[in-house]
């Protein structure tokens, strides 16, 4: 038979087991609810390609299928000079790794995010996949003329292009959006182009290709609407 002093201690310690896990699933219900909170307030097509680019990956994965989809679907110049234009398209939805998607996805969160709330989300399509196309296109020709081919993919031809877009935004906006924001904007730029640069294995030439062909799209496509936002629409973004 257990002593008084023992069921006392059972008890206590029952009651602290039951405590702690109720703090726990407290605590594990507040990180979902303020998740998908965030997700609701995020930009709906930014989500979708995000969405799209990790249900590819973790297909690739679950299939130990990597090798077909590269070789099937990434960027290889010779391969496209051939007809298939589509890994033009193909190859922005897929990384080397869970590295390289991570990276890749969180930039894309937060600053296609922010270019859908000021371009409107037809307009962030067509920068998104116009500017990574750019990007795949400008890659080619470097490689054309060098003759130095590579199987390349990856979503950061596309983002660079989103960044673009940005950097031009902010540049015409300059005195509505705050100098500090212009600044953080060229620094973002600075970093990740020469991150790209010191390191090995990166297509330079698709992330200058899609920054070029993120400004010009934006030029195009957003010269109106900008000039037509009030500064309101700009404060959550500037100082």
């Amino acid at each position: 038979m257990l002593s008084t002093t023992t069921k006392n201690i059972f008890i206590a310690s029952g009651r602290k087991v039951s405590y702690n896990f109720r703090k726990q699933n407290g605590k594990r219900q507040k990180m979902i609810t303020e998740l998908k909170d965030f997700l609701r307030s995020r930009q709906k097509i930014n989500l979708s390609f995000i969405a799209v680019n990790i249900l590819i990956f973790v297909i690739m994965e679950l299939t130990q299928q990597q090798d077909w989809f590269y070789v099937e679907g990434a960027c290889y110049t010779p391969f496209i000079l051939n007809g298939q234009y589509y890994r033009l398209f193909t190859s922005m939805f897929l990384h080397f790794g869970i590295e390289h998607l991570g990276n890749n996805m969180i930039c894309l969160l937060f600053l296609g995010d922010m270019l859908e709330r000021l371009a409107g989300k037809w307009r962030y399509c067509v920068i998104y996949l116009g500017g990574g196309l750019l990007g795949n296109l400008l890659s080619m020709a470097v490689e054309m003329r060098t003759h130095d081919y590579a199987l390349s993919a990856g979503a950061s031809g596309a983002i660079f292009a989103v960044i673009g877009a940005l950097l031009y935004i902010v540049l015409r906006n300059r005195e509505r959006m705050g100098e500090a924001f212009g600044k953080r904007m060229l620094l973002i730029v600075f970093l990740m182009l020469f991150q790209g640069f010191t390191s090995s294995g990166v297509d330079n030439s698709a992330h200058i290709g899609g920054l070029i062909g993120g400004m010009i799209l934006s030029c195009l496509l957003c010269r109106k609407i900008i000039i037509r936002r009030k500064k309101k629409d700009f404060g959550e973004y500037g100082q």
